[in-house]
């Protein structure tokens, strides 16, 4: 059994045990509870006529009632806490296991315009992203998504240094996962920041001072009241007088609560978040970068987010009828609290968005690390700049089951072009998609399935996969030529890695054989370099013309009547094809 698979093991046990302990301790204290809930009713009763000690039992009573019930509550979070914990733990033995094509597939970000995410099941069941994806927040996941559809070779080591210090700290990154996954969100940070970019304030400086002085005059009247100087009336004049107040700006406040509760859970979640960016000590620089982004005047963005949260909190106690009635009648608390809440959309406002930023970035490389301490034995390519694309040994494809996947030693030259041939299911398709994650991995700094391996970044374009489109009235042809065009297009700006599955498939074998061979050529006379596959053996004759082509092959043997694959990359040019075989096989002919 592998390291990480022991750590999940160990962990889920851990933990599943720590939840089976605290459900036991909330059952002791429900019980505690009832009884002294039991206990204070029966001593109310029995000393009615001594209202002292009525008076002393209810109090204690009601004191040790909320005691245990608070106790309760925090029991009950921390047993939520380890039980995620423990989920989190299990699904990773099921992924591990292959069990995660349930998972989400993140569809939405597929492109059929992007440079590559179509073609190499970037994304869709049983995708990189759904095997990858350990999000928790929506912004993450949008995070994930952008940093495997980037395309840039810049800052790559940097990226690296990242996850492989996160990959280090299992325990961190799952208390992170497990303290979002707690908080349900409804509001995105998008329409929270659409809401703080464009809320007008409707209270101004008076109200920073005027419920002070309205308090203050309220506690006066109390005391005059009380010792009978002034009737008590004046008491209920005045809490009329403080609904008038309050009255004035009901409707905008109103307003501001609906709002201000649409963003509240949002905001207790980033503030769990932040405090453990926050609390944690990181030796790479971007996330050191990342740390000192969340800071403001010297004030930790985690205490700010809870200041708001506890301003929210008492703008929504006022739904209560009895606190509503009395806080604003006597202490004008809707006033006070929304000025807070303006303060703070004043002081702050501008920063939420850098704070939202760093807690998508650091959701996102939580699964960008949880790959690599799962993946103890891949390893992360050298970043060279000498000539060489990829020079790897015993390359594989990540998704593929490590008993059962066959490696392959690769080394491709700059302005190199290979054209693969092979039968069909003998593993070009395959083959193509492993260079592709290769370069994609690679390039956001995941490290790859390979023994070893050097890299010259690049950037990847391909055209494995097109389709027609009735709603864009274009042929299966049409659209071929116009993702080609793009190709073409994009390599005049700037270098890339070119990966082509059997092109100009829509037109008949010879004008495909003829169209095949100018383009290859032309990719060739553009200092390109890439891989192309195909059936059609007479474009392998460019080899002979051209030194920067290589053939390479992917065999199918027949023995006993039965097709066996070796799914090996060799030198040369495949002599065996197997689709008259496998119509016969089949009976299909």
């Amino acid at each position: 059994m592998s390291a990480h698979t022991t750590y999940y093991q160990e962990h889920k046990v851990k933990y599943t045990a720590q939840a089976q302990k605290l459900h036991k301790q909330m059952i002791t204290l429900s019980m505690l509870r009832l009884l002294v809930f039991i206990a204070a009713g029966f001593g109310v009763y029995f000393t009615v006529e001594i209202w002292q000690v009525t008076l002393l039992i209810g109090v204690c009573g009601l004191a040790a009632f909320l005691f245990l019930l608070t106790k309760y509550n925090d029991i009950k979070r921390e047993r939520a806490f380890n039980k995620a914990l423990a989920t989190i733990n299990e699904e990773e033995i099921e992924i591990g296991a292959g069990q995660f094509h349930d998972r989400d597939q993140g569809l939405e970000f597929q492109d059929p315009n992007h440079f590559y995410s179509l073609d190499i099941d970037l994304f869709g069941r049983g995708s990189f992203f759904q095997f990858i994806n350990r999000t928790t927040i929506a912004e993450g996941r949008e995070k994930l998504a952008e940093l495997l559809k980037a395309n840039v070779t810049d800052e790559i080591v940097s990226r690296q240094q990242v996850i492989k210090e996160l990959s280090a700290k299992p325990e961190w990154r799952q208390h992170y996962a497990a303290n979002s996954s707690l908080v349900e969100v409804e509001t995105s940070a998008k329409q929270i920041l659409s809401w703080l970019k464009n809320y007008k304030p409707f209270l101004s400086s008076v109200a920073a001072w005027l419920p002070i002085a309205f308090t203050a005059v309220s506690l006066v009247l109390f005391g005059l009241a009380i010792f009978k100087i002034i009737s008590a009336e004046m008491v209920g004049y005045w809490l009329f007088i403080g609904l008038g107040f309050t009255g004035i700006y009901v409707k905008r406040i109103n307003k501001l609560s609906a709002g201000a509760d649409k963003v509240k859970d949002t905001f207790r979640q980033y503030a769990l978040l932040l405090d453990l960016i926050e609390n944690e000590t990181f030796s790479s620089e971007l996330l050191q970068e990342k740390q000192k982004k969340i800071q403001s005047e010297n004030k930790k963005a985690s205490l700010i987010f809870k200041t708001l949260s506890k301003n929210l909190d008492a703008l929504d106690n006022r739904n209560n009828l009895i606190s509503a009635i009395f806080g604003n009648g006597l202490f004008l608390t809707d006033i006070k609290n929304s000025y807070r809440v303006e303060k703070w959309i004043k002081e702050y406002g501008h920063k939420v968005s850098d704070w939202f930023e760093v807690v998508s970035f650091f959701d996102a490389y939580n699964s960008l690390s949880g790959f690599d301490f799962n993946h103890p034995e891949f390893v992360f390519p050298k970043i060279v700049d000498n000539g060489v694309i990829i020079k790897s040994e015993n390359l594989g494809h990540p998704l593929l089951n490590k008993n059962k996947r066959v490696d392959s030693d690769v080394v491709i030259e700059n302005e190199q072009f290979f054209i693969v041939t092979g039968a069909n299911m003998a593993g070009k398709s395959t083959f193509l998609r492993t260079i592709s994650l290769h370069i994609v991995m690679a390039n956001v700094g995941l490290p790859i399935c390979a023994k070893q391996s050097e890299y010259s970044p690049v950037k990847l374009i391909t055209s494995m996969r097109t389709t027609d489109s009735l709603t864009d009235d274009s042929s299966y042809f049409f659209s071929e030529l116009t993702r080609l065009k793009y190709i073409v297009d994009a390599i005049q700006k700037e270098p890339y890695f070119i990966i082509l599955d059997e092109i100009l498939k829509g037109t008949n074998s010879t004008d495909k054989a003829i169209g095949s061979r100018k383009f290859v050529e032309k990719l060739v006379a553009s200092h390109a370099t890439g891989i192309i596959a195909t059936h059609d053996l007479s474009l392998c004759d460019i080899e002979k013309e051209l030194p920067q082509v290589k053939n390479y092959y992917f065999d199918a043997e027949i023995i006993n009547d039965e097709l066996h694959f070796d799914y090996t990359l060799k030198n040369g040019i495949c002599k065996n094809m197997n689709a008259s075989f496998l119509l016969k096989k089949m009976e299909i002919v």
